[in-house]
């Protein structure tokens, strides 16, 4: 068994993957590169193929399964940038990882708490010494009612943690969970839009809630609500967003994911011109924070991650099911 991991990260992935090499028996090599119809060659004569979220159409998947690869392990929850159905036709594999669901939990929270009190401004103006009070005023959380779309792992897990700072909460979910029904109330959409003062999504992204969050939803939602966003950046129509933004009727966002982020988070585009106009305009809002895909980024979610790959392709390879199955 032998795994070729792109975007290898040298500076923390690399040591789990040695690690999990020797305690496992599997064989890796890799490079810190996105993979590409020139590099896919890289991995011939290997059996997966380990990436982070990138391109992996019907292209890239055909490229290496042309190598001889069989297995796609994603390095990341999400998994929608893969063609999983061009996969299933070639017979190959597709996973994905989890890990402790607290670290985007508390990093959510965390971002809620630092729209309302509009810490990204005042960070800002103490930047430029200006430490007057006037435009800093925030709300307290404990005031507010949050509205949490996704209850699995990490949607749970922020009802749990908020339940302790007295918020109101309401909860959303095609299939409801009775663990967080012990924090919140479940209600349809349409409700948790016009009762919530935050809403924090935590829902994969599929073809179904494409936009989830569109000027219709928008329009149903209080005036001065508060959007996080750290699941999947397709769930948010930019230019819905910025134009609430613009009107008053979203009074901050909070967002750890984008729209078209694919070429542009975890790359270091610093002196480049960046073709992306809806980054441009939510990064000139002072009510706006953006954080570049980083509230999974800690020491244990990181390991997690790279032991589910070595756990999924093994699995894969002895004909093992195993809960990262994510083929179509």
């Amino acid at each position: 068994m032998k795994i070729f991991f792109y975007t290898l990260r040298p500076y923390d992935e690399l040591a789990y993957a040695q690690k999990l090499s020797a305690e496992l028996g599997i064989e890796f090599a890799g490079c810190e590169d996105y993979p590409t119809l020139e590099n896919a060659a890289l991995a011939a004569g290997y059996d997966a193929v380990s990436v982070t979220p990138c391109d992996m159409g019907r292209e890239m998947v055909e490229r290496f399964y042309s190598l001889g690869v069989k297995y796609i392990c994603c390095r990341s929850i999400g998994f929608d940038h893969v063609d999983r159905q061009r996969a299933k036709e070639l017979g190959m594999k597709v996973s994905n990882v989890d890990y402790p669901p607290r670290g985007v939990a508390n990093y959510a929270i965390m971002l809620m708490m630092m729209s309302l009190r509009r810490v990204g401004h005042i960070l800002k103006r103490g930047e430029v010494q200006d430490y007057s009070l006037k435009g800093k005023s925030g709300r307290d959380l404990s005031g507010c009612t949050v509205g949490v779309i996704g209850t699995g792992r990490i949607g749970r897990t922020v009802l749990e943690h908020l339940s302790g700072f007295g918020c109101r909460l309401l909860a959303y979910d095609l299939y409801p969970s009775e663990e967080a029904k012990k924090y919140a109330e479940y209600v349809d959409l349409d409700t948790l839009f016009a009762r919530s003062d935050v809403i924090t999504l935590h829902t994969n992204a599929t073809e179904q809630n494409h936009h989830l969050i569109d000027a219709a939803a928008i329009e149903k939602m209080k005036p001065g609500v508060t959007i996080v966003n750290t699941a999947r950046g397709k769930l948010i129509d930019s230019s819905a967003l910025i134009a609430a933004l613009e009107s008053g009727k979203v009074s901050g966002a909070a967002l750890d994911v984008l729209e078209n982020e694919n070429g542009l988070y975890y790359y270091n585009r610093s002196g480049e011109p960046i073709p992306n106009t809806e980054l441009a305009l939510l990064r000139s809002f002072p009510n706006v924070l953006l954080t570049c895909h980083t509230a999974f980024y800690t020491d244990e979610d990181v390991e997690s991650m790279v032991r589910g790959v070595f756990e999924s392709a093994q699995a894969f390879a002895q004909g093992q099911p195993t809960r990262h199955d994510v083929s179509l």
